[in-house]
């Protein structure tokens, strides 16, 4: 392809509207109240991205049916897998505080699954319990893909006016990050939940395409950079839903707090990194541009066979460098959850009480992210 076609294409070439959620299981009803509230102010996105809860959200968004709106059928999924574990509101009794309720509802979860999403194994025979080791795996999430199909026409990938949809799983053996793209990928219900078997609660992983694959959460929760590589030609505005606390000011008094806020800091969002150097890279590139115009005249002033020769190679570095991995992030606007109560087990809550109130947290939340990002345009 000509440098003169590249650079014209390039030109034409608009910001493309990215929406990255992550992992963290029943969290993920916090990622539906921020996309409500997001559709709600008419944004349209041009990618989806998730891994392992937030790869679910994201299908749905993708590959919700025609007749049907997103934001509706993505919280119409999270309430159809809430469970009334307890009935009463915290707010109602001083019996049943948010921490209870979640203690409660993970405990179930432990015991019985959620007949919509996994299923416990433990029931199973298994010589393993006669001995030391714990069998493996211990929930089944073939549910999932029953409940998934409800909600999902992956055939609708294709469609114009669809958004691209950009997952991530793990594989097992060799650790590398695995991605599903369904520009060049026939996305179906096994991708999906190949991102979502996080080993660490017993989930089973899912073998898909010849290979092993787990949570994508292992490599990155934040599947930004996967989300760069894949599309790295248009410059972009990401919003990023970041379920997992950045800030704590309480220390941990126990090993469970430990375990919670040590928990928070794997998994939160770390693409500043990645933003800085998509900040460095596009004064690299600036300078390159500028430097690569001026021995293009000068060029055109002195023929030299050998500097031709040279001033060719040096095209297709450019090319390769300046035009074919160009994006920059120009705008990063994060919604990001917070807590009052720290509890390791609370992305096993499935409650109907906390699934709602993750969904009005995640839209307030994103209401007053939009409200920053408008006074700062």
């Amino acid at each position: 392809m000509k440098l003169d076609m590249l650079k014209k294409d390039r030109q034409k070439l608009g910001l493309e509207t990215v929406l990255v959620m992550q992992g963290g299981g029943s969290l993920g009803a916090y990622e539906c109240g921020v996309y409500k509230t997001l559709t709600k102010h008419n944004i349209k996105f041009d990618i989806v991205a998730g891994t392992s809860i937030g790869a679910v959200n994201a299908a749905i968004i993708a590959a919700h049916h025609d007749d049907k709106d997103s934001a509706k059928e993505l919280e119409k999924f999270w309430l159809d897998i809430a469970e009334i574990i307890v009935p009463i509101p915290s707010s109602y009794s001083p019996f049943f505080s948010d921490e209870t309720r979640a203690i409660m509802s993970s405990a179930s979860s432990a015991l019985y699954g959620n007949p919509k999403v996994f299923m416990p194994l433990w029931f199973k025979p298994s010589s393993s319990y006669l001995s030391y080791r714990l069998p493996y795996p211990l929930f089944d999430i073939a549910p999932l893909k029953n409940t998934l199909n409800n909600y999902v026409d992956f055939t609708k990938l294709k469609d114009s006016g669809r958004p691209r949809l950009i997952m991530t799983s793990t594989d097992i053996q060799t650790s590398n990050t695995v991605v599903f793209d369904s520009k060049y990928v026939n996305i179906d219900v096994d991708h999906v939940v190949a991102s979502v078997g996080f080993p660490f609660y017993g989930i089973a992983w899912t073998k898909k395409d010849g290979k092993c694959l787990w949570d994508g959460a292992l490599q990155s929760n934040t599947p930004l950079r996967e989300v760069i590589d894949s599309s790295p030609i248009h410059d972009k505005i990401v919003y990023l839903i970041n379920i997992f606390p950045r800030y704590q000011k309480e220390l941990p008094q126990d090993m469970f707090e430990a375990w919670h806020r040590a928990r928070d800091i794997i998994y939160t969002d770390k693409t500043d990194n990645s933003i800085r150097m998509s900040k460095v890279i596009s004064r690299y590139l600036f300078l390159l541009r500028e430097m690569h115009e001026l021995l293009m005249i000068r060029n055109s002033e002195y023929h030299d066979a050998k500097l031709e020769n040279r001033f060719q190679r040096m095209e297709h570095e450019y090319t390769k460098l300046a035009l074919l991995r160009g994006a920059i992030i120009r705008e990063i606007v994060r919604i990001e959850r917070s807590e009052k109560t720290h509890f390791l087990f609370e992305d096993a809550d499935f409650s109907v009480v906390t699934t709602r109130k993750l969904i009005k947290q995640g839209e307030e939340d994103a209401e007053r992210a939009l409200k920053i990002k408008s006074s700062n345009d």
